[in-house]
This record gives structure tokens, C-alpha cells and sequence, in this order.
């Protein structure tokens, strides 16, 4: 559309091209409009492989197009001089013209009039696709009865009317690399209306028939493009280059100093899935240390020296039991239960050396495991960020709140009661039968001698008593019970053992150690944030951040995070109370998916610049290819190293033990997932979004370290120094095991991190996590059973999917008869 004339720049001293307006077409508002639209979508594409539009002007009633001038002649042109381009050379031209073509499909601008005229070649061989007079934007609708287009290179949803995408192009793209490379128009036709019913209706001839020695591999590329419905040609331009024999376009762009797209960096990489040997060692690998993860976990966590007979709803039933036998008969509005640990286990993990130390949870005097159960008369209003009630959120202020506090067996260990704000005067006084309320114990409550009181209870009582005594199980350790009533009624009893503290007395303060941890992780949290806000800043204002993957990835983290805090969440019965937990809960939620945004942006452009191939799986699973053989392999190889990391807790437990040192605290899990599957649930969604914050954090850290340091090898072992000096400054119980155990666990990281890249660093957070979360188990006939095989079923799940994904289709059995 139009004349192109050279012409010379006189103010820059250069040649241009400026292409002309027919006359009698300057005045059609339409074509006119066509012309502008050039201009408009043409000056969005930027790549060397896209001729450059400098501007538009009129003089003298005619209207031009400035643009780039190429020295070299059209693709059409050379055809027509040589007849065809040889194999090498045509890839080479072929592999351009899917570079600057996905440029225009990367700003969302379709062509629409791809031929071999529209293809120039410079003098050093380069192609410039130009004449963007018939490109729209991706998604705008046109006119379904005008034809608009070259017919001969037109694909047959634009004979048909149709919606056109990016796969019309790619047909396009699949005719002139058919001509080129064979000299010959794949349809050709004397009329429209024949032309029109060959792209429909009819298959070009193979190449191959045309040429004997024509290449399989570009033959299989150029049909593919070709094929009548859409769906079934590639997806992409790059897609198109990456299939070509030789060709590698990632590494083509990152030699060229440009920063390859997020469509580019998905379409580069392996595609033809990992060898069935290879899967299956994998996939064995993990079950081995599924079976090992449960038979050491058996033997080592807290639950192999605590006993859990009682389900919740056994210990919850206990708990009201109680409370009503203390005189307590009134149901209540609203309640709230939940596990927790004992102050027993960090009195031993910091005055008891010895390597069987833990030996003594067997007795279950004191417990180390508690229950608590909470009952109120009003809707128990929690302000917890997450919408949950806890054994002190919300206070116990209300008139008729109870509090009772159990072990594993149901005995009880605390009860606390507010009274009636206004006293009844013909109960003052009255005292109570602290025998009922020592058989809720299972106390002897004759062994025990009559004391002082001396610890002042939480709320108000007009009768107040005490006792010590050892406890029956273990003589050696004393205890001190304290009690108090109020009208005749128990409002308050606890057990008292030598490291109980005064809460409301002593601000319980952190080691040096915890507390020069704390806070280099704020100073780190808060150093990564302000750069990761400047590099976001700088990648938005030069167009680099991958917008759409970012919306993707924090859009999906925001729905995981407020899925999973809704499931753990408490529901109370009060509308206002629900608005906030509701409220809550997004504002978090959102405050998660912000800041996730905001690295994704800062990093992932710079990632695709220096380390590509680190994320072509993950850019490959957030385009939605979740059947991608690389996607399988990644993840596969993530849970791999991620099972194998849940081994270290247990068999650091039993070397510690070994080599007389004292071993760190049993493994215990997250207790809220033994209330049962709403919460393991809610704990293993908020767990799989969190294994993605931490490894993307990682990946920032150390991308960050190496712009300091310049070297990968150096910004790792940077890493792994701080790392270690985090654990070191908490450590506890062997500084020698947790430095091994925190050496292999991040060196294991980074190779995943730069072998593999972010998607197997994710997977393998997620696979150690999850199967941490929860209290495994070989014993079937315990309540908890199905719990402790929730996170199996779910990481053996993700293997299998990852096995069969990897295999790209290849038999995961192979048969042989014998004799073959």
C-alpha cells in the first residue's frame, strides 16, 4: 500500500526511506486511518529484525512515512532472482524473520500481511520485516466481510471471517518459509475464490516431494505451521525458531546483549523429556525416602516419646466435662480448641545435656504436649491477623470465659474461669470441694501438703489455697498448685513446675543469640524490599518487567494464601466478627501478593538477561504448560532433594545421640494440623505458597549477591555463610551437627537454584515442608494416621505427575520377548 522512495536525511546526514500515500487514496478517511494505524503499531516493535519507523509528515497534500532504510532488496525479489535459498541459509533467514515477528507478537501487534515482499534483506543478510499497513492489535475486532490481506498468504480463518491471532501468522510465516525454501508458493490458484478454497479445503505438497534432500525436521516445522486449525500449529514464533534444526534463539539473543521476552525464554530448553531409566530412579529414590521419612520420624519425633490416645474431639468432650462438674452448666455461645507445647520441653532443651534427654517425655509427667479448650458466653472475637483463636487471643475478659487446659490423656493441667462481675452476696464465701477439683487431675490429692498461697490468680476470688507435692511418675521434680474460688466455685487452678515464670511479672526475653539473629533477618528483609522496590521502579519505567507473569504468580499466591488462612481461620458466630476475619485475611493476603509482585518485577528481567536457563521451566508452568516434559523433570528432580532433606531432622536426631551430643528438640510439626482436615488443608495450600515466596526470596538474595560480588560461585558461598551464621547464633544443642546439617541443606539449594533453576527449588521447599508440617507415623491404628498421610499421598501425587510428565510420552514400561 503505497510508493517507498530513498531519500536523505539532511539534518542527520543519512538515508531514509519514505513511503507515500497513493493520491487518490489520501482522501479515503479509511485508508487514511489504515495509514496512521501503520505508524501507531509499527513504532511499538523495537528488534533489529523489524524495520524502524522514525515518523510521519505531510507536505504538499501528500502524506509520508519516514522510516529505516535497508540496502538490500525484498525477500520476493531475491526469490525471484535465485529461485530458492539453500537449507543453511534459509534456516538462518527463517529463524530471523520468528525473531522479529515475535517482537510484534510480544507488544500484542499481529501483522496480518506477512509475505515474502514484506521481508527485506539488508547488504550483510539481515532480515526487516516491514509494511505493518494491515496490523492490528492482538484481540481488536475487524470487520468479518472485508478481506483484507495478500490472498496467497492468507490463513483460512481470514478467508472464513474469523477471529485471527497470533497461530494466523504463524501460518503466514509457514507459507513464506515454504516458497523459500522451495522455491515454489505452497497454493497457487488463478482467482481469489480458488485461493480460497486451497487454504481451506486442500495440503500443500510436501517439501520433500518437491525437493529429495529436503531437511524432515524443517519439513515437520513448515506443515505444522500450515495446518488448518489453529490450535494444532505452534504457539509462537518461538516456538516456530526453537523447532528449527540448530537453532537456539535463547542463546542467539543473549549473544546479541538483548534481554530475551518471557515467550522466548519458555520456548528455549530441552523438550524431549527425561529417559525412562532415569525417571524411575528418581521416582524410586523418592519412595525410599517416604518409607525412611516415616520409619525414622517414628522413632525420633516428639510424638514417638509423647503418647496421643485421644483424639480432639475425645479431649474437647473432656473439657466441657470438666467444666460442667465444676459447676459451670450454662452453654456457651462459642468455642475454640487447639494443641500446644509445654514450657517442659525448652526447660529440658536448655538445662539438660545428656543424649537421652528426651527420653524423659515417655512418662508424661510433666506433659510436654497440651490440649486446650476455650468456651465463651459471647462470639470469641479474636484480632489475629489470620482470623484465628488462640489459647490467650482473644483475653480472657468476659464474664462466664473459660479456659481449661489438659494434657494428652485428658488430666487437668489449668482452668480458668471469669467470675460474674457483680458479686452474689448469698455465695460469698462459700468454699469450695477442691477434692472434686483435684480428681480432674489425677493427682493424689492426700500425697500432696497444704502451702501458702503465693501466686496471685488472673481474676477475682474470695477463697484462695495451695499445695506442693512431686509428681507421681517423676518424684524428682517438684510442683506447686495453686487454686482460688469465688463463691463457692473454681475460677482458677494451675500446676506450678520449677520453671514456671510469672508471665505478667517477667518480660520473657530472647537469647543474645535469637535476638542478633531477629534482627539480621529484619535488616535483610528490609535491605531486599528497598531494592527490590528500586529495581522494580527501573524495570517498569523501561519496559522490561514481565507484567503479565507477575499479575499470573501473585494472583495465584493471593488465592492459595486467602484459601488457606480462610480454612484455618475461626468462625465465630457474629457477623461483625466474620466481616473482620474476612477483611483481615484479604488485607494480608493482598499485603502477600503485593510484595511478591514487586520482586517478581525486580528480578525476573534481570534473571532472564544473566540466568535464563535457571527459569524456562517456570516460565513454561506460568504459561500454562503444565504437560511440559521440563516442567515434569524440574519438578521431579526438585522432589528428589526436597524428600531426601526430610530425612536430615531424624538421622541428625539419632547421630547426635550416637555421638553422646544432646539433640535438638524432636520434630513435632505444626500442631493446628491435628484438628483436623479443614486445617491440614488450609496448612499445606498456605505451605505451597509460602515454598514459592522463599525460593523466589533465595533467588533474589543471591541474584543480589552476585551484582555485589560479581562471580556465582562466590555470591553462593556468600549465601551459605549467612545461613550459617543465622543457625549458629540460635543453636542450642550441637553447633557442630547444625552446621553440617545447614551446609548440606543450602548447598543442595544452589545447585538446585543454577542446575535445575526456581521451579525445582520450589518444588523441593514445598515436598521437605509439607511432609514437615505433619506428625508422620508407622503406627496405622493411631487416631492421627490419615493425617500423618495426607502430605504422603500429596508429594507422592506430585511425583507421580512429574514422572509421567517428564517421560514426554516415552513407555514407562518396556517389554521385550524374548528372542527379539
Amino acid at each position: 500500500m503505497g510508493e517507498v522512495y530513498r531519500a536523505d536525511d539532511l539534518t542527520l546526514g543519512q538515508a531514509v526511506a519514505l513511503k507515500f500515500l497513493p493520491a487518490e487514496l489520501a482522501a479515503d478517511g479509511a485508508r487514511l486511518a489504515r495509514f496512521h494505524n501503520e505508524v501507531r503499531t509499527a513504532r511499538q516493535v523495537s528488534h533489529p529484525n523489524v524495520c524502524r519507523i522514525h515518523d510521519i509528515g505531510q507536505f504538499d497534500g501528500q502524506h509520508f512515512l519516514s522510516m529505516e532504510y535497508v540496502d538490500g532488496e525484498d525477500l520476493a525479489s531475491l526469490l525471484r532472482r535465485i529461485g530458492r535459498l539453500p537449507g543453511d541459509k534459509g534456516v538462518e533467514i527463517a529463524r530471523q524473520i520468528c525473531a522479529g515477528l515475535a517482537a510484534a507478537h510480544e507488544k500484542g501487534v499481529l501483522h496480518r500481511d506477512l509475505k515474502p515482499a514484506n521481508i527485506m534483506l539488508d547488504g550483510r543478510g539481515k532480515v526487516r520485516i516491514a509494511d505493518f499497513g494491515l496490523a492490528q492489535a492482538a484481540g481488536e475486532l475487524r470487520d468479518p466481510n472485508t478481506l483484507e490481506g495478500t490472498p496467497a498468504y492468507m490463513a483460512p480463518e481470514q478467508f472464513a471471517g474469523q477471529a485471527e491471532s497470533v497461530r494466523s501468522d504463524i501460518y503466514s510465516l509457514g507459507l513464506v518459509l515454504y516458497e523459500m525454501l522451495t522455491g515454489k508458493p505452497a497454493f497457487k490458484a488463478a482467482t481469489v475464490a480458488q485461493l480460497s478454497r486451497m487454504h481451506l479445503e486442500s495440503n500443500p505438497t510436501a517439501p520433500s516431494a518437491l525437493l529429495a534432500a529436503f531437511d524432515p525436521a524443517v519439513e515437520r516445522v513448515i506443515l505444522r505451521c500450515l495446518e488448518k486449525d489453529p490450535e494444532a500449529r505452534p504457539r509462537s514464533a518461538l516456538a516456530v525458531a526453537a523447532a528449527l534444526p540448530g537453532g537456539d534463539p535463547l542463546a542467539a539473543a543473549l549473544a546479541a546483549g538483548e534481554t530475551p521476552s518471557p515467550e522466548m525464554v519458555a520456548a528455549a530448553g530441552e523438550t524431549g523429556g527425561l529417559a525412562p531409566k532415569a525417571a524411575w530412579a528418581c521416582l524410586a529414590t523418592i519412595a525410599a525416602c517416604l518409607v525412611a521419612a516415616v520409619a525414622l520420624s517414628s522413632a525420633t519425633s516428639l510424638f514417638s516419646f509423647v503418647a496421643l490416645p485421644k483424639t480432639p474431639d475425645a479431649l474437647c468432650e473432656r473439657g466441657r466435662e470438666i467444666i460442667r462438674r465444676l459447676g459451670y452448666t450454662a452453654d456457651p455461645k462459642d468455642s475454640a480448641r487447639g494443641f500446644a507445647l509445654s514450657d517442659y520441653i525448652v526447660y529440658l532443651s536448655e538445662h539438660d545435656r545428656s543424649p537421652g534427654r528426651w527420653e524423659k517425655l515417655r512418662a508424661g509427667e510433666p506433659p510436654a504436649a497440651l490440649f486446650w479448650y476455650r468456651q465463651s458466653p459471647r462470639a470469641l472475637q479474636t484480632t489475629d491477623i489470620w482470623g484465628r483463636v488462640t489459647l490467650n487471643q482473644p483475653p480472657q475478659l468476659i464474664s462466664g470465659m473459660i479456659t481449661v487446659l489438659l494434657d494428652t490423656e485428658g488430666r487437668l493441667v489449668k482452668f480458668d474461669a471469669v467470675p460474674p462481675q457483680v458479686e452474689e452476696r448469698d455465695k460469698a464465701g462459700r468454699q469450695p470441694d477442691w477434692a472434686a477439683l483435684f480428681a480432674e487431675t489425677g493427682l493424689d490429692f492426700a500425697a500432696l501438703r497444704p502451702a501458702p498461697s503465693a501466686w496471685t490468680p488472673p481474676v477475682y476470688a474470695d477463697t484462695r489455697a495451695a499445695w506442693e507435692g512431686t509428681y507421681p511418675k517423676q518424684p524428682d521434680i517438684p510442683i506447686r498448685i495453686e487454686a482460688a474460688a469465688a463463691g463457692g466455685k473454681p475460677v482458677y487452678f494451675q500446676i506450678f513446675e520449677p520453671w514456671s515464670r510469672p508471665r505478667r511479672m517477667e518480660e520473657a526475653l530472647p537469647s543474645l543469640g535469637v535476638r542478633v539473629a531477629n534482627a539480621l533477618v529484619i535488616v535483610i528483609v528490609i535491605a531486599v524490599l528497598a531494592a527490590a522496590l528500586g529495581l522494580a521502579r527501573h524495570n517498569l519505567r523501561l519496559g522490561r518487567g514481565d507484567r503479565k507473569g507477575a499479575l499470573r504468580i501473585s494472583v495465584s499466591l493471593l488465592l492459595l494464601i486467602g484459601t488457606a488462612r480462610h480454612l484455618g481461620a475461626s468462625y465465630a458466630p457474629d457477623m461483625n466478627q466474620q466481616l473482620f476475619v474476612f477483611m483481615s485475611i484479604l488485607g494480608a493476603s493482598l499485603c502477600n501478593a503485593a510484595f511478591i509482585w514487586i520482586g517478581y518485577v525486580a528480578l525476573e528481567p534481570h534473571v532472564r538477561r544473566i540466568w535464563p536457563h535457571t527459569i524456562i521451566s517456570w516460565s513454561r508452568l506460568l504459561a500454562g504448560q503444565f504437560r511440559d516434559p521440563l516442567v515434569g523433570r524440574d519438578i521431579l528432580a526438585g522432589a528428589v532433594v526436597g524428600c531426601a532433606w526430610m530425612l536430615i531432622t531424624p538421622l541428625r536426631h539419632l547421630v547426635a545421640v550416637r555421638l553422646g551430643l544432646p539433640p535438638r528438640t524432636p520434630h513435632f510439626g505444626t500442631l493446628d494440623v491435628l484438628q483436623g482436615p479443614r486445617f491440614a488443608l488450609g496448612m499445606l495450600l498456605n505451605q505451597q505458597a509460602q515454598s514459592v515466596l522463599f525460593a523466589m526470596y533465595l533467588f533474589l538474595a543471591l541474584f543480589l549477591l552476585r551484582l555485589v560480588v560479581r562471580k556465582v560461585w562466590l555470591a553462593g558461598a556468600s549465601l551459605v555463610i549467612v545461613n550459617l551464621g543465622l543457625t549458629l547464633a540460635v543453636s542450642t544443642a550441637s553447633p557442630a551437627v547444625d552446621a553440617a546439617e545447614i551446609l548440606i541443606v543450602s548447598a543442595s539449594m544452589l545447585f538446585l537454584l543454577l542446575r535445575f533453576g526456581l521451579l525445582s527449588a520450589i518444588a523441593a521447599i514445598f515436598c521437605s515442608e509439607a511432609l514437615d508440617l505433619f506428625p508422620l507415623t508407622a503406627d496405622f491404628s493411631a487416631w492421627y494416621a490419615g493425617t500423618s498421610a495426607f502430605p504422603l499421598l500429596v508429594v507422592g501425587a506430585l511425583a507421580v505427575y512429574a514422572f509421567h510428565t517428564a517421560l514426554a510420552g516415552k513407555p514407562a514400561f518396556r517389554l521385550e520377548l524374548l528372542g527379539d
